[in-house]
């Protein structure tokens, strides 16, 4: 089984940092105020660069 990246939704902030970084993988929810994985097979490596720079640690491969 393949490895999926993921959000925890309840400590995401919306800081949008991830979005910015990986939007092949990302985006922005306006109306939940959060980022959400719109590619959960990931892609590039900008998805390894998003989990290291979240402010709160809420991206990881699961």
């Amino acid at each position: 089984m393949a490895k999926e990246v993921v959000i925890d939704a309840g400590e995401c902030t919306g800081c949008e940092s991830c979005v910015e970084l990986c939007p092949e993988v990302f985006e922005f929810n306006e109306d939940e105020e959060i980022a959400v994985v719109i590619k959960p097979e990931g892609g590039p490596e900008c998805v390894e660069e998003a989990i290291e720079n979240c402010p709160v640690e809420c991206i990881f491969w699961e």
